[in-house]
């Protein structure tokens, strides 16, 4: 499993606010509510769908692995 493990927190600032997401056993966690995918983060902060992994900076747009 490539998921960070859990406790891990990741920062993101999006348009000037920063935005925190902890790592959890069962998923995530973003101001309190559990998540599936980073995915689902990354579209409620943003409004438009984009892989999770690249919004975080976990991987870069076009890598494979």
């Amino acid at each position: 499993d490539r998921k960070p493990v859990a406790g891990t927190r990741l920062l993101r600032e999006f348009q000037g606010v920063e935005h925190m997401v902890t790592v959890t056993v069962e998923g995530y966690e973003y101001r309190g509510r559990p998540y599936k995918s980073l995915s689902a983060i990354a579209k409620a902060i943003t409004g438009v769908k984009w892989n999770g992994w690249v919004f975080f900076g976990l991987k870069s747009a076009g890598s494979w692995t």
